[in-house]
């Protein structure tokens, strides 16, 4: 390991941050935790926000352990974070404030507002992906709305990994998977759609030059690596740094029976596809399109994942009852199975006050039992979770025309041996899960293909496949699972026929 190259991916996700030393040696990577920190929205009165500078302040404290431990300097940088959120800088390249949190109330009732200019429908034919509240374009399309001083102020606009990636290096571009979540990115012709900021009011000068994964950006600052006191320069690598994209771009064995599942605060599931997917199918099953590591694209369907759960946690800490994951997990294995389900794609679950009232409110109004207890809770939200990864693959089998009979899983799920075993077998199909920090690894790898360690992507996945443990979990689901998922699929259509009779009351 004496000759091994350092790799730095700082994976940044809506819950947790963390930087890891990822290092090959010609044939494996190696995984090191260099440090992780708690991310979350920062509420300022009304508002919901990022605190942008600290996120910065705890990335430096990673490179500082990092020099700390190596006498080399790493092989390169590179970030990837979540979608759709953003920060704006003035024309002395300064952060204007602090960026909004995907789930700031600014946004509610704005698609429906500006559908009168374009379409849910027409924006999907356009960007490949779904209208949603959260999406930059909506948000952006609020700032229009209230003439908020700061988009008049600003510039230039990166998205959360390009700006970090700029206060490391400089470079102002925005990364195509990125671009593709923030429904302003036309994914046909490959451009940002001026057409619908137009439309919006958005004014188009402030979005910059769209890059590719694998671009290398540029070395570290100068005045960054002597606060950090590397002698040696080294590049900031533009990465698929959207999270899912590094995620599945570490997925050995994605073949086209496969289907990719990437679990933690959301459950993303799909597969990847040579071009986005436009049809209308494909719209009106709720997929969405998004950049692929290498340049193509990801159709996939986003639910709300552990986050149902975690906000379950919160609600009951600040009530003073604590509890682990483990014991939620084993409450749940103990609770009875088949009590309750829920929808996780309802928008209740989106970004409520109280969770577990959200939970038991849903299931009072589809006329079943509300769960009583955190296991029932755990286990309410395992079964439902898994019964909708069935229903958006039998989806996907559809609109992609393939037969998916593998399900490979992603992310911090794959630490809940129930939900993999839950998935497995209420989907009737083999989970392989693994890697757990997928998108580190993702973020490492593309890195070294830019800088010449490895020849492709290809041989990427193959060194990824060789560096970790899988776990199988074999389905042995029988009439009960079967029965369940029919009662799920009833609960399910009788909440969203609601919820259509209540929007045009």
């Amino acid at each position: 390991m004496s000759a091994a190259k350092s790799f730095l991916a700082a994976d940044l996700g809506a819950s947790s941050g963390r930087v890891m030393d990822c290092r090959w040696d010609g044939a494996r990577f190696a995984l090191e935790e260099l440090h992780r920190f708690p991310n979350g929205g920062v509420r300022i009165a009304s508002s919901l926000h990022w605190d942008a500078l600290r996120i910065w302040s705890e990335m430096q404290n990673a490179l500082l352990k990092f020099r700390a431990a190596r006498s080399q300097a790493p092989a390169g940088i590179g970030v990837d974070a979540w979608g759709v959120d953003y920060c704006l800088l003035d024309e002395r390249e300064r952060l204007i404030a602090n960026p909004h949190h995907y789930r700031d109330p600014r946004t509610n009732g704005v698609p429906a507002a500006m559908s009168s200019v374009l379409t849910a429908r027409e924006l999907f034919h356009s960007t490949g992906n779904q209208t949603s509240e959260i999406n930059t374009a909506f948000q952006l399309a609020s700032m229009v709305a209230q003439q908020d001083p700061q988009l008049h102020a600003a510039q230039t606009l990166l998205m959360m990994p390009d700006f970090f990636a700029f206060l490391l290096c400089g470079a102002k571009n925005v990364e195509y998977t990125e671009a593709t979540t923030t429904e302003l990115y036309n994914m046909r012709a490959r451009r940002w759609s001026r057409e619908i900021m137009a439309g919006f009011g958005i004014p188009s000068h402030i979005f910059p030059e769209v890059v590719m994964p694998g671009t290398v950006l540029g070395d570290l600052r100068a005045n960054v690596r002597a606060d950090l006191g590397f002698a040696a320069p080294f590049p900031c690598i533009a990465v698929a740094s959207h999270d899912t994209a590094s995620a599945v771009a570490a997925i050995p064995g994605l073949d086209d029976e496969s289907v990719f599942l990437s679990s933690g605060t959301w459950s993303l599931i799909g597969v990847p596809v040579a071009e986005p997917n436009l049809s209308d199918d494909a719209f009106t099953g709720g997929f969405t399109n998004e950049g692929a590591s290498d340049g193509t694209a990801l159709l996939m369907k986003n639910l709300a994942g552990l986050w149902i759960l975690q906000e379950c946690l919160r609600i009951w800490e600040a009530a003073g009852k604590h509890y682990e994951w483990a014991d939620l997990e084993h409450a749940a294995a103990a609770a009875e199975p088949f009590q309750a389900f829920i929808d996780p794609a309802d928008n209740a679950f989106l970004s409520p006050a109280d969770m577990p009232f959200a939970v038991a409110g849903f299931c009072v109004r589809t006329g079943q039992p509300a769960p009583r207890s955190p296991g029932e809770f755990a286990r309410c939200v395992f079964e439902s979770l898994s019964f909708a990864y069935r229903e958006v693959i039998e989806n996907l089998e559809h609109i992609a025309g393939r037969r998916l009979t593998t399900i490979r899983l992603v992310g911090g799920g794959c630490l809940n041996r129930i939900l993999c075993r839950m998935t497995a077998d209420a989907c009737g199909r083999p989970v392989i899960a693994g890697p757990v920090e997928a998108a580190a690894l993702g973020n490492a790898m593309v890195q070294a293909v830019a800088t010449g360690h490895l020849g492709g992507l290809a041989e990427g996945r193959s060194a990824i496949g060789s560096s970790i443990e899988f776990q199988s979990f074999e389905p042995t689901s029988g009439d009960a699972w079967q029965q369940a998922y029919a009662r799920f699929k009833t609960v399910v259509a009788r909440a969203r026929e609601m919820e259509r009779a209540a929007s045009t009351a």
